[in-house]
């Protein structure tokens, strides 16, 4: 089994890429194979609507070349999917949104690809906002069918600095809690 995070943080060793390893480290303890991909390296464009994608019908997007497409194929192997964003105006990143936009659509065009595969949300904030970035990315899963794990809390932890997520104990022990949730439902599912 397998689960694809992906960092939406411009900031590759921040406090989203840091509370995605707590819970990448504990899916690896679970038996579960994780990696994590960058998104601002892959320059993900909006989707430009051109509906390429309904047309070939590949699971691959025919618009914008940028780095989505060797990146879709990793998800749609995965068994699960992280997405990991710092909260930027009480919502996603925009590399969140981006990626989103087009993967959600691909997926939907495709016959559901991401029908039943384990999805979950993992936000970095600094003080508020972190509800509404994390419906922001849990929509996309519930729109394809995804089933979302639970944490002991809601999956955000706090820091504004890089590093500073690791001060809170409460957002860590949740991260934790992610990862043996998460684990536990891929087992049942798989």
């Amino acid at each position: 089994m397998k689960v694809v995070a992906v960092n939406g943080s411009p900031r590759a060793k921040g406090n989203t890429m840091q509370l995605l390893q707590v819970v990448c480290a504990q899916l690896d303890a679970e038996g579960i194979e994780t990696e994590i991909i960058q998104l601002p390296p892959l320059k993900l464009q909006p989707c430009m609507a051109c509906m390429k994608c309904a047309k070939a019908k590949d699971t691959f997007c025919h618009g914008p070349d940028d780095g989505l497409n060797e990146l879709l194929a990793k998800v749609w192997a995965a068994d699960g999917l992280l997405v990991g964003t710092p909260t930027w105006f009480a919502n996603a990143s925009g590399h969140v949104k981006n990626f989103q936009d087009r993967c959600g659509l691909i997926a939907r065009i495709n016959g559901y690809t991401l029908n039943r595969k384990v999805g979950a949300a993992v936000v970095a904030v600094r003080r508020a906002g972190a509800l509404p970035a994390m419906d922001a990315v849990n929509r996309m899963f519930q729109i394809n069918g995804m089933i979302i794990p639970c944490a002991t809390y809601w999956n955000f932890g706090f820091g504004l600095a890089p590093g500073d997520c690791q001060k809170d104990e409460e957002g860590l022990a949740t991260m934790k809690s992610l990862g043996e949730n998460m684990a536990w439902l891929l087992k049942k599912l798989g």
